[in-house]
């Protein structure tokens, strides 16, 4: 006979105080429930809208939980494989995986063993590391390390995604690898490289990144701070987590509550395109509906849809968009964040997209849905708009969008810095200006 399987669990902590545990049991079935300690507390809230706050005896159980954690993890399944062999994991469930990694998660999170002690936030604990420790970190990034390795007993960080990145605390002006329950700062995003079977060369990403973050300001998004940084030979996109700050006296970082979309709808990150099962743009809409901004934030969510098309932003789907949430479950949209224009790829011949091929990672509907970026016209954002309930501003949207652009390209192109890749400044620029015009 085999060894009867025991019920495993992990407790889960935000900023010092103990919200609750999530458990799986022998069946294999997850549970999330929370502590009365927390539910009683004027700090108390959901750790996602699909796992509303409810009585310790009333347990969320099932999928929604499961993939509530599976999407604290990357979605690239190769860098969950590093992952797993890097702490010398049994799996590559989120489950083994977060029980490793769990002490700094996407948001306010932080899970630990039953066993573990309360983790102690009140304080920041890090090593400072100079340019030549962080390039060698960097340059790791893409091997698995080594079982054991120190450096990575004593760094260990949950970041969702597709994408290659590490995280690292920036105090008082220098680089740390934090310490003990210390959170990270700042993403530092390496370049993406060749992408997919067709190997689409995406090696300007961070510069890519950077541009289109600060076209989106130009048009007055909120979108997360970055910088291009160079250590020794890595270029990164070091970009700030919005779901940290600084404590008022300075003594601590304090961890923000925040959920992606695709843990809203309590969907799987393999889920995260619309036409793999994911939310569009009107589901996304009517969540927006009970945000605390909620004008705001719809407005702000369909005007950067359209401002997504202009880009050929073509990768904005569910998990790249999020929500932080407050005191009892009152929430709002997050800065915009992960924007990767295709204009630089867009073309004829090896390592490039066709434009007929670059699809929307949300649909505009007609009379059809409208995946295709050159399928997509001003009527169908009108439909789009009319459906979400905004049809009353969608012309205004649009037609303050093109009158803005011609100076926003000026703006952007005046401001860029030195050195900067002139073959990525022109295609985007110049894409954008092409899209405006044809919106028009």
């Amino acid at each position: 006979m085999g060894r009867k399987r025991k019920s495993r669990q992990l407790e889960i902590w935000m900023n010092g105080e103990h919200v609750g545990f999530w458990r799986i049991s022998a069946s294999g079935e997850h549970g999330l429930g929370y502590s009365e300690s927390w539910l009683s507390s004027p700090l108390a809230r959901p750790i996602s809208l699909s796992l509303p706050l409810q009585p310790p005896d009333a347990l969320h159980r099932g999928s929604v939980v499961q993939l509530f954690f599976e999407n604290l993890l990357p979605d690239n399944p190769d860098i969950r494989g590093r992952i797993q062999q890097r702490f010398s994991v049994g799996s590559r469930s989120a489950f083994d995986l977060l029980t490793e990694i769990g002490r700094d998660c996407v948001g306010a999170l932080q899970l630990v063993s039953e066993e573990a002690d309360s983790p102690t936030v009140k304080g920041i604990e890090g090593i400072v590391v100079e340019e030549e420790d962080i390039a060698a970190l960097l340059r790791e990034v893409y091997s698995p390390g080594l079982a054991g390795d120190q450096r990575h007993d004593a760094f260990r960080i949950s970041i969702a995604g597709a994408q290659e990145k590490t995280a690292l605390l920036l105090h008082n002006g220098s680089w740390h690898i934090p310490r003990g329950t210390t959170p990270t700062t700042h993403i530092l995003k390496l370049p993406l490289g060749d992408v997919g079977r067709q190997r689409i060369d995406l090696s300007d990403s961070v510069t890519n990144e950077w541009l289109c973050s600060r076209i989106l300001r130009a048009y007055g998004e909120r979108t997360a701070e970055s910088s291009i940084l160079r250590f020794e030979d890595q270029e990164v996109l070091a970009v700030e987590r919005f779901d940290r700050s600084l404590s008022q006296d300075g003594s601590w970082i304090i961890r923000h509550v925040q959920e992606d979309m695709c843990q809203v709808f309590g969907v799987s990150p393999e889920a995260k395109y619309e036409s793999e099962g994911g939310p569009g743009i009107e589901s996304i809409m009517d969540v927006l509906r009970g945000s605390a901004n909620a004008r705001r934030d719809r407005r702000s969510f369909f005007r950067t849809q359209i401002l997504f098309w202009l880009l050929a932003a073509i990768d904005g789907h569910a998990k790249n968009f999020s929500i932080r949430i407050g005191p009892r479950g009152a929430y709002s949209s997050t800065p915009f964040y992960d924007v990767l224009s295709a204009w630089p790829v867009i073309g004829r011949g090896a390592r490039k997209i066709a434009l007929q091929d670059a699809r929307m990672a949300m649909s505009v509907k007609g009379k059809s849905r409208h995946y295709r970026w050159d399928h997509i016209h001003r009527r169908h954002w009108q439909s789009t708009a009319k459906l979400c309930g905004f049809e009353s501003e969608i012309d205004k949207v649009i037609d303050e969008i093109i009158e803005q652009t011609p100076a926003v390209l000026g703006q952007v192109r005046q401001n860029l810095p030195c050195g900067f890749s002139p073959r990525i400044a022109h295609s985007i620029l110049a894409g954008v200006k092409k899209a405006a015009e044809r919106l028009g």
